[in-house]
C-alpha cells in the first residue's frame, strides 16, 4: 500500500514539473509589436517570431495571410514599383486605403509601400512571398524565370509615370487632369528608400547591393510593366 502510495505521489509531482516547464516555454516566447502613427481603422497586430519586419517606424497596413504565401526560399533581391489609384481618382491618387482596396481585389500584395511624404506600410512580413512580380526573365538569373516573388521583396511606390508609361493604364485625358505635383517621386520617398533598402540588405547577406539585386520591375518584365520608370533617379539611392 505504501509503495502504491509513493508511485501515486511521484507520478503526480512528475506531471505538475511537466507542465510547469512547457508553461515558461510558453511565456518565453516574444512578440513583435509594431509601431505606427496611425491604422486608418485597421487594427493593431502582434506578430509572433519568426515574422521578419524592418526596425524602422511603419504604419500597419498588413494584407490578410491569403495575399500572400509561406517563404522557404533565400531573400536575394528587391524589386521596386510604382503605384497609385490615378485610374479612378486622379484628383487624389494616393489614398493608401483606396490603394490597399485595390490590392485585395487584384490580389495582389507587396511587401512595403512607400507614401510621398516618405511613411511607410508595411503590407506583408518579409518571411512571406508576396505577389509583386509576376512573369518575368531577369539577367543573370535564368532559374528565377516566372518565379521572382519566391526570392525578393517588393517594394511599392506612391508615384506616377510618364504619360507614355501610364498609357496602358489611363486614356490621355485622365492622366492630363493629374495636378503635376502627383507625378514621379517626391525627395522625401527617395529618403525613406534608401534607409529601407539599406535595412533589408542588412539583414538579408544574400541580397547584394548592387543593380544585379537590386532591380525595378520594369526590367524583370519589360514586354508588360513600365514601374518605376524612366522618372525614378536609381542616383537618389546610391546607384
Amino acid at each position: 500500500m505504501k509503495q502504491s502510495k509513493w508511485i501515486i505521489l511521484l507520478t503526480t509531482l512528475f506531471l505538475i514539473t511537466g507542465c510547469s516547464n512547457e508553461t515558461n516555454k510558453a511565456e518565453s516566447i516574444p512578440t513583435i509589436k509594431i509601431d505606427q502613427a496611425s491604422n486608418n481603422g485597421i487594427s493593431n497586430l502582434n506578430l509572433t517570431p519568426p515574422m521578419t519586419i524592418t526596425s524602422m517606424p511603419t504604419i500597419n497596413y498588413l494584407l490578410p495571410q491569403k495575399s500572400s504565401e509561406e517563404r522557404i526560399t533565400p531573400i536575394t533581391h528587391i524589386v521596386l514599383h510604382f503605384t497609385s489609384n490615378a485610374a479612378k481618382n486622379p484628383e487624389n491618387p494616393y489614398n493608401p486605403n483606396d490603394i490597399r482596396e485595390t490590392f485585395l481585389d487584384y490580389a495582389i500584395s507587396a511587401h512595403y509601400m512607400i507614401g510621398r511624404e516618405g511613411e511607410i506600410y508595411l503590407l506583408v512580413p518579409e518571411n512571406r512571398i508576396a505577389r509583386h512580380a509576376g512573369k518575368g526573365d531577369l539577367k543573370n538569373f535564368p532559374h528565377y524565370k516566372d518565379e521572382l516573388n519566391k526570392y525578393s521583396i517588393g517594394i511599392e511606390m506612391l508615384a506616377i509615370g510618364t504619360e507614355e508609361e501610364m498609357n496602358s493604364m489611363l486614356p490621355a485625358n485622365i492622366y492630363e487632369s493629374i495636378p503635376e505635383p502627383h507625378i514621379g517621386f517626391t525627395e522625401a520617398q527617395y529618403q525613406s528608400l534608401q534607409r529601407l533598402v539599406n535595412d533589408i540588405v542588412n539583414r538579408n547577406p544574400a541580397i547584394k547591393k548592387d543593380r544585379a539585386h537590386i532591380v525595378g520591375h520594369d526590367e524583370y518584365a519589360p514586354n508588360r510593366k513600365t514601374d518605376p520608370g524612366s522618372l525614378f533617379n536609381w542616383s537618389e539611392i546610391g546607384f
